[in-house]
């Protein structure tokens, strides 16, 4: 397979890369964005995101073939020198492969549910993506149904989001939405609302989670709004037992799906 060679650190795709992963800006306008290692862009190809260009650097990716990685015709294939991918790449341990993956439309009209009592995360305005990528990872290793995201502050091909989830955010169907559309989402689709609060609200474990279910997680700094609040079937709690009164909410959301995992028998 013949690829095009790429020694200079300032070839223009390397300088787009370098533009892709600091700027949300770059990435909205070209629909592109980059990961890094094998085990990622095989997640991201796994979930079905088209792989635009695999670059490659012989001198670090060892014994690793490029050819599971070509699919399709579409791929363009470009060998890099190690110091350009050292250049391009923020990590040095992702065997020499860096792919430019083409983003998803994550509208709430994609979505597609495969059962008819769907679990779901909700998470409303999430801002740290330590705390996306480990709420991702949470619904991944519980195979919740839908991850939604209610007004995001963070762009979900940030690379800190992707480095986070350690590629989950690839096995997870999200969708993305205001509040107002989300809610509006889950009623139309008769799913109950579990708001995750510290007032009226009912301890988790004597709460009914087999039929379809949203559990919706606020921010460790101010929680749910009250649009979330008004609209809840039922306020939920993690009663606690020391000073003080909130977790981190990828653990609070670990608890409360596992708890309606453990009801649905998995």
């Amino acid at each position: 397979m013949e690829a095009k060679l790429i020694s200079s650190v300032q070839n223009p795709l390397v300088k787009q890369i370098l533009l892709l992963k600091e700027r949300s800006r770059e990435r909205r306008k070209t629909g592109l964005f980059v990961v890094e290692g094998q085990r990622e862009i095989e997640l991201a190809q796994k979930g079905e995101y088209l792989l635009h260009s695999l670059l490659y650097c012989p001198e670090i990716m060892g014994d690793i073939s490029i050819e599971s990685f070509t699919k399709t015709h579409q791929t363009k294939i470009i060998q890099v020198t190690e110091n350009v991918y050292r250049k391009i790449a923020h990590r040095g341990t992702t065997e020499g492969l860096l792919g430019l993956m083409q983003s998803k439309d994550h509208n709430l009209t994609q979505i597609v549910f495969k059962n008819k009592s769907p679990l779901v995360l909700v998470a409303e305005a999430p801002e740290k993506p330590g705390n996306i990528g480990a709420l991702l990872r949470t619904a991944d290793a519980a195979a919740v149904d839908v991850v939604l995201i209610a007004n995001p502050k963070s762009d979900l091909y940030s690379p800190n989001i992707i480095r986070s989830s350690v590629g989950c955010l690839f096995t997870n169907q999200i969708g993305v939405g205001t509040s107002d559309e989300i809610i509006d989402f889950l009623k139309t689709n008769q799913i109950k609302i579990y708001c995750a609060a510290l007032t009226a609200s009912k301890n988790y474990v004597d709460c009914d989670f087999k039929a379809a279910s949203a559990l919706v997680m606020g921010t460790e700094a101010t929680g749910l709004t009250e649009n979330w609040l008004k609209n809840s079937d039922q306020n939920i709690i993690i009663p606690m037992q020391g000073e003080i009164d909130s977790m981190n909410v990828s653990v609070s959301a670990a608890i409360l799906i596992f708890e309606a995992k453990r009801q649905r028998g998995f």
